[in-house]
């Protein structure tokens, strides 16, 4: 019985081509870059790593206005959301109007690219403003290069006034 999103199929393979992507961009691990040297290989053991990590992992979709498709536990807990409403929610409406100027640059600068670090302020479901600083955001793509959106990890951030 499938319980937990991570243990979902669909889950799995994004599970692996976020992680993927992120070393094919940054030349290593995601999990190793965030102090997790014991990463498993079985693909369902990794896709619950990657959920239950305490870092946030955020991804998206090639939507013309992007829905998230992926976010772990500690992602869920921050914006105040469950799965099911997380992954019907457009990325934008996690920044702030004045924010979404800046958003649309990195993401354009990402595409590009290929990855950008960042820092910004996002806003959680209930209205609470927390700052990111040193994120990282790199485009998802799969075996075939064929662009899949864009993914986003970080895990120093703090609640604002």
């Amino acid at each position: 019985m499938i319980n937990q999103p991570w243990q979902q199929e669909k889950v799995i393979r994004r599970t692996q081509l976020i992680l993927s992507s992120f070393e094919h961009w940054l030349g290593r691990s995601l999990l190793e870059n965030f102090g997790i040297t014991e990463v498993k290989t079985d693909p369902l053991d990794v896709s619950k790593q990657l959920f239950e990590a305490d870092l946030i992992v955020v991804s998206h979709g090639t939507q013309r206005d992007p829905i998230f498709n992926y976010g772990n536990q500690k992602a869920l807990d921050i914006w105040e959301l469950t799965w099911s409403e997380f992954i019907q929610t457009p990325s934008r409406k996690t920044a702030e109007a004045i924010e979404q100027k800046e958003r649309d640059r990195l993401l354009a600068e990402t595409t590009e690219k290929g990855f950008s670090y960042f820092s910004t302020i996002r806003i959680t479901k209930t209205g609470k403003r927390f700052q990111i600083n040193n994120g990282i955001v790199w485009n998802v793509i799969d075996k075939g290069q064929t662009y899949q959106g864009q993914a986003a990890v970080y895990s120093d951030f703090y609640f604002l006034p």
